[in-house]
């Protein structure tokens, strides 16, 4: 059975929204409304969002949110108070600092590095759940949910599909995949490529058969900045300011919600190989893949390759 598809660009990725061509295909531009409303929700980059009012506001005055705002927020919040974290919602000084992935990318001064540091402790966000508000308690602090948004969007696009009675669809943000029931053309699940970090874009490592289930990757090839004969990449360490330090190349979660795959492959990136696969083993309905920089691959036990 063919498939429709629309392609977008938001977000700063490439999106892609696959149907089965016996789905109604208005359900594509009621999705592509929905990617332009969330965008306006939770964009760290656009001064007219949602979320950016929230960060105009810091050590001013609590912001009243929208419901699905004030969730994601505090979602973020919670895990990047988690002992061990590396997940920071409050590291929007910081990448603004950088700006890696965008244009004006550069490298900061040491003294530029630990002045933004000085505002990304997530404690300082303050929120009251009776009145949907949320607060930053020191001027400059920023929040940045791009560790998050785009996997807690494709969960709100798939309960929309499937309020819908879709029964076959592949939500693909940036790479971010989230699957409904099977691939229709092949009558099996999906087949989803896990991307070599070391390699060109393309280059898959393995493939999985996922069905109903979320594929999310974090990987040092995503965005980097090069200056001075040396290369940056943008995952920032939330402790030192600068670039992660890790043996990992990239690290995959799949999961059945892909604001799960998010939330985990940002906290666990920087820690040690065997660390990570025993805290996803540890977890209920969570796998990994993760690569080294040396070019080793491990993954956790449950997980079917084929």
């Amino acid at each position: 059975m063919p498939y429709i598809k629309r392609v977008i660009h938001l977000m700063g990725a490439t999106i892609a929204i696959s149907l089965a061509d016996s789905e109604d295909p208005s359900l594509l531009d009621a999705v592509e409304e929905r990617l332009h409303t969330y965008n306006m929700r939770f964009s760290a980059n656009d001064a007219r969002s949602e979320l950016m009012q929230v960060n105009l506001q810091a050590g001013l005055a609590p912001v009243t949110v929208d419901p699905e705002l004030f969730e994601l927020i505090q979602l973020g919040r919670t895990h990047s108070l988690a002992p061990g974290s590396h997940l920071n919602i409050a590291i929007g000084p910081l990448v603004q600092t950088w700006r890696i992935g965008f244009k004006d990318a550069r490298v900061p001064s040491p003294q530029e590095i630990e002045a933004a540091l000085a505002l990304t402790d997530p404690a300082n966000i303050l929120m009251d759940e009776d009145k949907l508000q949320v607060q930053l308690a020191l001027p400059g602090m920023k929040l940045d949910l791009g560790a998050l948004a785009k996997g807690y969007i494709a969960d709100r696009l798939k309960d929309f599909l499937l309020e819908q009675g879709v029964q076959s669809a592949l939500i693909d943000l940036g790479g971010n995949i989230l699957t409904i029931g099977q691939n229709q053309d092949r009558q099996q699940a999906w087949q989803i490529g896990i991307q070599n970090p070391l390699a060109a874009r393309g280059q898959h490592l393995m493939v999985l058969p996922i069905l109903d289930q979320s594929v999310v990757t974090s990987g040092i090839y995503e965005r980097t900045l090069s200056r001075g004969g040396q290369t940056y990449h943008h995952i920032l360490d939330r402790q030192t300011g600068y670039p992660m330090t890790s043996p990992i190349a990239s690290l995959t979660i799949i999961a059945q919600h892909s604001v799960d795959c998010e939330i985990w492959t940002t906290r666990l990136f920087g820690d040690m190989p065997a660390d990570i696969l025993a805290q996803v083993e540890a977890q209920t309905g969570l796998e990994a893949v993760l690569v080294t920089q040396d070019q080793h691959i491990y993954h956790t036990s449950g997980l079917k390759r084929d």
